[in-house]
């Protein structure tokens, strides 16, 4: 198991509560029809890379951090990964994961400290997990330490303009009904800063995307029953931080609502809730992996690139 390490007086270095995290995992993983809650990470898969690469057509031993109830797994074929291991803090959520044609070892492990041997797996993947882990850089090397020479990282996690309409709202109600704000949605990494952190853990070949799914409601009690009740509580995807609020008062929720409306309304009266992706893929260092050129060992300048139009219609002509 981790170590405690965390604590409401940790501060910016471990903002989540890790064990409130793993029980709101294991208490979504229990719940009833829980593929109904899966429709975002379903998006979100069809939308990214979560599947394979190519460079590599078929991975002996692939890595799944985070795995939740196996989203990727039931995506995947024999043809693309022949043996998976899956990972989770939650133990119900491994137990009531989604059967795969693929044999599969499910381990009960924390993301930041993966019980695994240097060189190991040859993919790793992660969907929607990462934004919860206190120490980014940590596991991103953690990843990296068991990949395999020549070994693909494929992730996507969320960014750090997932549910501004709400955020922006909630703070801004605060503020006018009550002098001062805490927080309500997760703090989430900024996208100028992942590229760095991957770099960092020793990736190369870096391929860093952003993609939005915004969702329309009827309005900002729409918004929250919708996430607490289908998306956050069936995914466990409750907020954990250590300096959450647990209420919010009513004359603020409904200024909140006026607000979002105002602010965010739809021409049709609906509001936006914005989910911000991070989509990513880094590989491990190999020596057979192509190298850049020297620098000044160019033979065509940039400059000659303009006279490349000109020749083509002198040929066509």
């Amino acid at each position: 198991p981790p170590p405690a390490g965390a604590s409401p007086g940790s501060g910016a270095l471990n903002p989540f509560d890790r064990r409130l995290k793993r029980k709101q995992k294991n208490w979504a993983a229990l719940q009833a029809e829980p593929a109904k809650c899966d429709y975002l990470r379903e998006e979100v898969r069809g939308r990214g890379a979560l599947a394979g690469s190519p460079r590599v057509l078929t991975f002996p031993l692939a890595l799944d951090v985070g795995s939740g109830r196996g989203y990727i797994a039931q995506h995947l074929t024999k043809e693309t990964v022949e043996k998976l291991v899956q990972v989770d803090i939650a133990e119900n959520a491994l137990k009531n994961a989604v059967k795969s044609e693929i044999p599969t070892v499910r381990v009960v492990a924390d993301e930041e400290f993966l019980p695994f041997k240097e060189d190991t797996f040859d993919l790793v993947v992660s969907s929607l997990s990462l934004h919860w882990v206190n120490d980014l850089p940590k596991a991103f090397r953690e990843i990296h330490q068991v990949l395999k020479p020549d070994g693909v990282f494929i992730g996507a996690m969320f960014g750090g303009d997932t549910l501004y309409e709400l955020r922006c709202s909630l703070q801004l109600a605060e503020l006018e009904r009550e002098g001062g704000f805490s927080p309500h949605v997760s703090p989430f990494t900024a996208v100028a800063d992942l590229g760095h952190l991957l770099s960092r853990a020793g990736f190369n070949t870096l391929t860093v995307d952003t993609d939005e799914i915004q969702v329309n409601y009827p309005g900002l009690f729409e918004v929250m029953e919708d996430l607490q009740g289908k998306y956050i509580l069936c995914m466990g995807e409750s907020n954990c931080s250590w300096n959450r609020k647990p209420l919010l008062h009513r004359e603020t929720m409904l200024a909140a609502a006026a607000i979002y409306q105002e602010m965010y309304g739809n021409s049709d009266g609906s509001v936006p809730a914005t989910f911000q992706i991070y989509y990513m893929i880094g590989w491990k260092y190999h020596e057979s992996q192509a190298k850049p050129a020297q620098r000044g060992s160019a033979t065509v300048s940039f400059g000659d690139l303009a006279k490349i139009e000109g020749l083509l219609k002198r040929g066509k002509e």
